[in-house]
C-alpha cells in the first residue's frame, strides 16, 4: 500500500483490497503488488523468494508500482530489483536474507552477491519502517594469514605473538570453505535511487554496496552489525559513484561505517564524486568515515558535516596504496569519542586522523613489485570544528614522493587519554604531520587528558613540510620536566607560527632541528609561561628562526 493513501482509504474498503489478487490502485494513481498476492506466507521458515520476485516482475511489467511487504517474516535469496520499482517493507515486517549461500545466486560475481540485488537500474526505492536482517553469523578461529597479507592488522598480531597469544579473530561462519557472503544491499550502474528509513542488521559483508550508481539518496537509514565480531561487514560503501547524499542514519557496524573508493573490483575505476553525508552517528570498530586505500582513480567534492562518531577505532582515514588521488574534501562540524577495540579485531588505535600515502608493497611492508603504481596524492583537504575525546595519536602522512598539499586542519579540540587496560598504547605524539606543504594549522588546542601514559611527549610534530602557518595554536608537552617540546620541527621550512600561547607547565615550546629548516618566524605569541629557554636549536638553525613581539618567559 502507497503510505500516503492509507491513512485516507476506510477502513473496510482498505482490508478489502489488501485481499484482492493483482495489483490495486489507490487515489494516488500507484499500483500495489502485495507480495502475499504472490504466495509469500509471512512465515519465517518458507521460502518467500519466488512470490517476492513475482511481485517485483509484475510491478516492473506494469510499468512500475509499488511491492508491499506486509507485517511478517520473510526468507528470501537474492532478489533481483527493476526499473520504476518501489520496494516498502511495512513497519513490523522483517525480510531475513537465505542462510544457504545457494540462494544468492545471478550477480556476474560472488562479490556482488546479494540480497537485494540491481545492475543497470533506474527509479528504485527501497523503503518504509521495516527489517532487512542478512543473519551474518560468525566464529573465532586462527588467523593463519595464508591467503592475503593481513596488513590491517600486523600490529596487533605482532603484539599478540609477543605475548605469547595464539592469533585469533572472528571470521564469517563457513570461512574459509565459504565463498558467498552476501551484501544486504548491491546496485551496480543504478540510476535515481532512494533508500530509506529501513533498518539493515547483520549483513555478512558490506551491508550497502554501490558501484557507479548517480543521483542517490540514503535517508534516515539504521545500519547494525556486530561491533566485536563483523569482520568485513561495512555499512555504506560508494565505490565509483556520483551525486550522492547520505543523512540522518544510524550505522554501527564491525568494519568501516561509510566508506569511498574507486576500484577495480566490479568495472573500471571511476571517479567518485560529487557526495554529502549530514546527520549522522557512526560506531565502528574500525574506520567512521574512510577515503578507502584501494582508490586507483579519484575521490573528489566530498562533504561530510555535522556528524557524531563514537565507540570508533578510527575517526577520519584518507588512506591511498593504488596511485589514486584525494581532492577536495571539507569535513566539518564533527564530534569523536573514540577507544581501542581488542589486538585480535582492528587495524587501529583509536587515531582522530590517519592520512597515509603508500606504495602497496610499502603497506604491505613487502618488497616493490615490478609494475605496481607510484604513491597516490592528497590535495585541498578542510578538517575544521571538531570535539575530539581519543585514547590515540594523529599521524598525517604522506609520502616522500608525493606530499600531502593544501591540508587545512582549524578550531580543533583534543583531549587525549589512554586505557590503563589495554594490551598497549604507542601513543607519543598527539598531532604528527610529515610530508606536507601548504599545511595550515589554526585554532588546536591540545589537552593531556587522564587517565595519562607515561609514554606521550610532544603535542604538536612536523617533519618534512614546506609552508606552514601555525596559528593560535594551544598546547605543551605532556610531561614538563622531560626534555620534549610542545611543537617539534625537523627539516620544516618557511614556517610561522603566531597567536599562539604555551599553558601552564609548558617547558620548551619550540625546538627546531634538520638541516633543511629555516625562515621561520614567531610573531604575537604568547609563550610567558613556557621555561628558559623557550626555543632549542642548533646555533646554524637558530640563526633562521625570526621573533616578534611575543610575550616571552622571564630570564
Amino acid at each position: 500500500m502507497n503510505p500516503s493513501a492509507r491513512g485516507k482509504l476506510p477502513s473496510g474498503l482498505l482490508l478489502f483490497m489488501m485481499a484482492c489478487s493483482g495489483p490495486h490502485l489507490f487515489a494516488a494513481g500507484v499500483a500495489i503488488f502485495n507480495v502475499r498476492d504472490y504466495g509469500a506466507t509471512g512465515v519465517k521458515a518458507d521460502d518467500a523468494r519466488p512470490a517476492i520476485q513475482k511481485a517485483i516482475d509484475a510491478c516492473a511489467a506494469a510499468g512500475g508500482g509499488e511491492v508491499y511487504l506486509p507485517p511478517g517474516e520473510y526468507t528470501s535469496g537474492t532478489l533481483k530489483l527493476r526499473s520504476h520499482v518501489r520496494f516498502y517493507i511495512e513497519a513490523g515486517a522483517t525480510l531475513y536474507g537465505s542462510q544457504d549461500p545457494r540462494d544468492f545466486g545471478g550477480a556476474p560475481s560472488v562479490s556482488q552477491a546479494a540480497l537485494f540485488f540491481g545492475e543497470g537500474a533506474e527509479d528504485i526505492t527501497l523503503e518504509g519502517r521495516g527489517t532487512v536482517n542478512g543473519q551474518g553469523e560468525y566464529e573465532m578461529l586462527t588467523d593463519d594469514n595464508s591467503s592475503s597479507p593481513n596488513y590491517t592488522i600486523r600490529t596487533g598480531r605482532s603484539i599478540l605473538e609477543s605475548m605469547g597469544k595464539p592469533p585469533v579473530r572472528f571470521f564469517p561462519k563457513g570461512y574459509p570453505h565459504r565463498t558467498i557472503y552476501p551484501h544486504l544491499v548491491y546496485l551496480g550502474h543504478c540510476k535515481d535511487v532512494r533508500i530509506t528509513g529501513l533498518s539493515f542488521l547483520r549483513s555478512a559483508s558490506w551491508t550497502v554496496a554501490l558501484y557507479a550508481c548517480e543521483r542517490v539518496v540514503v535517508d534516515g537509514v539504521y545500519i547494525y552489525t556486530d561491533p566485536h565480531q563483523a569482520i568485513w561487514a561495512d555499512g555504506i560503501d560508494l565505490d565509483g559513484c556520483r551525486d550522492v547524499r547520505i543523512s540522518n542514519s544510524s550505522i554501527e557496524t564491525g568494519d568501516d561505517c561509510i566508506i569511498f573508493i574507486s576500484t577495480t573490483n566490479w568495472g573500471p575505476a571511476l571517479p567518485c564524486e560529487n557526495i554529502t553525508v549530514t546527520n549522522c552517528r557512526l560506531h565502528s570498530a574500525s574506520a567512521g568515515i574512510k577515503f578507502s586505500e584501494g582508490n586507483s582513480n579519484v575521490i573528489r567534492k566530498i562533504t561530510v558535516d555535522n556528524c557524531v562518531i563514537t565507540q570508533t577505532n578510527r575517526g577520519i582515514v584518507f588512506a591511498i596504496i593504488t596511485g589514486g588521488l584525494i581532492s577536495d574534501v571539507i569535513i566539518s562540524n564533527i564530534v569523536m569519542d573514540l577507544n581501542r577495540y581488542e589486538l585480535r579485531f582492528w587495524a587501529g588505535g583509536a587515531q582522530p586522523f590517519f592520512f597515509r600515502i603508500a606504495r602497496q608493497s610499502e603497506w604491505n611492508q613487502e618488497p616493490r613489485k615490478a609494475g605496481e603504481p607510484g604513491p597516490g596524492a592528497i590535495r585541498n583537504v578542510v578538517l575544521r570544528d571538531m570535539i575530539i575525546h581519543a585514547q590515540g595519536a594523529s599521524p598525517i602522512d604522506g609520502h616522500p614522493e608525493s606530499w600531502i598539499d593544501g591540508l587545512s586542519i582549524e578550531n580543533i579540540k583534543l583531549f587525549l587519554t589512554t586505557d590503563p587496560a589495554a594490551p598497549y598504547d604507542l601513543t607519543t605524539f598527539a598531532i604528527r604531520c610529515r610530508w606536507a606543504k601548504n599545511l595550515k594549522l589554526k585554532g588546536i588546542e591540545i589537552h593531556w587528558d587522564k587517565p595519562a601514559l607515561n609514554k606521550w611527549q610532544t603535542a604538536l610534530e612536523l617533519e618534512n613540510v614546506q609552508g606552514v602557518d601555525l596559528d593560535d595554536f594551544t598546547g605543551r608537552q605532556a610531561w614538563p620536566d622531560q626534555d620534549f617540546p610542545a611543537v617539534a620541527f625537523d627539516n620544516v621550512a618557511d614556517a610561522t607560527i603566531r597567536n599562539s600561547r604555551a599553558p601552564e607547565g609548558t617547558g620548551i615550546f619550540l625546538k627546531v632541528g634538520g638541516k633543511q629548516s629555516g625562515d621561520i618566524r614567531l610573531f604575537g605569541n604568547d609563550l610567558r609561561k613556557a621555561k628558559v629557554p623557550y626555543l632549542v636549536a642548533p646555533e646554524a638553525i637558530a640563526a633562521r628562526v625570526t621573533a616578534e613581539r611575543n610575550l616571552l618567559p622571564a630570564p
